[in-house]
């Protein structure tokens, strides 16, 4: 919300926070993201004292909330843009009193470079990136303390979607191929980067949050001293059939052939089989973890502040019922044209497959998206069950 005072500059409020935006680049829009760091934020500094390092931090909106809302003890906030920092040092200066408080302008790798020399570290490292972060995934994984969380955001749309193949390459050290939930791909090639960056580091990672609304890919891990047993069964490929719509999951650490898709089965042997567009290596596991989503929620309606805003609340819940736990998703519409005819009802859909044994939920990244355990050829036997059922009514 922008407000103003007598003849001062236009503020923008949120939360309990209120500061001028200056010329640089903000979006109101990306608050639900905000509010998750406020969140995640107030969870950690229950354990005890938090330390925060905005890396960058534009006009200090997201540092000054989580100074103000979640009883951090230490902030640093910091923008590569000299220009900036007067606003910067002006919105902060609302920071409290008992909250040790740094300001600089900085190029990320240097900063994270001087940490690493001096071996700080911190419980909360916000690292909200234009384009892709990858570069200083290994220096920013440094600077998280044992047990924190990073927080990471890309918004290279392109290369992580399959619209740049060689980018992907350069810049994931990954394929990636068109696939009709892009959205959650992007998400798995970037915690892929995380999970291989955080293992040569000797530490494990777990997902706790991951999103999109299209334009910027987010996720949130929390470090911890070593990898989970099995952990690195998390790490493999995805494979889809543009033909047929088959999909295929398979860990590094299993590799072997392909099974053939519906395509292979074809009564026309003449023709020839689309190849499977395979993507990877990317984090195949779940990307949500329950039990911080659910003690998010409790927060989001705790004191301190304003709350959170009715979008984040949504997200909450979606990404709550939707552990993420196989990369398998479909859209509806994309049912809809193997079939022939309108897409079935996805919650009756759901319940269909539940019945038969298989695991299936709603996918809590992209709208309209069945997830699921079960083979290609059951769940198109299930939706098609579904619309005969349909229109005998």
């Amino acid at each position: 919300m922008i407000t103003r005072q007598g003849g001062e500059a236009p503020h923008y409020c949120e939360g309990l926070a209120r500061v001028q935006l200056g010329e640089g680049f903000f979006r109101p829009e990306s608050r639900p993201a905000r509010d998750l760091t406020v969140l995640l934020a107030r969870l950690l500094a229950r354990r005890g004292p938090l330390r925060l390092l905005d890396l960058m931090a534009g006009c200090g909106i997201r540092s000054l909330r989580c100074a103000l809302e979640a009883g951090i003890s230490t902030l640093w906030a910091n923008d590569a843009d000299p220009d900036r920092l007067p606003l910067l040092e002006a919105n902060l200066a609302a920071v409290p009193a008992g909250v040790e408080r740094r300001c600089t302008a900085l190029t990320a790798q240097r900063l994270l470079a001087g940490c690493l020399e001096r071996q700080q570290r911190f419980e909360l490292v916000d690292l909200d990136a234009f384009g892709c972060p990858s570069a200083l995934v290994p220096l920013a994984l440094d600077a998280v303390a044992l047990d924190g969380v990073l927080v990471l955001a890309s918004s290279d749309g392109r290369s992580p979607t399959g619209h740049d193949r060689q980018a992907a390459v350069r810049r994931l050290g990954a394929s990636a191929r068109a696939h009709p939930a892009s959205w959650e791909l992007a998400l798995r090639l970037q915690l892929g980067v995380v999970a291989r960056e955080a293992w040569a580091q000797g530490r494990g990672m777990t997902p706790l949050v991951s999103f999109s609304e299209g334009r910027t890919f987010r996720t949130a891990v929390q470090l911890r001293r070593s990898p989970a047993a099995g952990e690195e069964r998390m790490l493999g490929l995805l494979a889809h059939c543009h033909g047929c719509g088959d999909q295929q999951v398979q860990p590094l650490l299993q590799l072997r052939g392909w099974a053939p898709c519906r395509c292979s089965g074809a009564s026309d042997s003449r023709s020839t089989p689309p190849s499977l567009a395979i993507s990877g290596p990317l984090w195949i596991g779940p990307l949500q973890d329950r039990a911080t989503l659910e003690a998010l929620l409790v927060e989001a309606s705790q004191p301190p502040g304003a709350g959170v805003c009715p979008a984040s609340l949504r997200l909450l819940q979606r990404l709550a019922a939707d552990p993420g736990a196989t990369a398998r998703c479909w859209p509806l519409a994309l049912i809809a044209r193997q079939l022939g005819g309108g897409p079935p009802p996805l919650q009756a859909l759901i319940e269909g497959l539940r019945r038969q044994g298989h695991s299936a939920w709603s996918s809590g990244v992209m709208d309209g998206q069945l997830r699921s355990d079960a083979p290609w050829p059951q769940i198109l036997e299930t939706a098609a069950d579904l619309q005969t059922a349909r229109a005998a009514k």
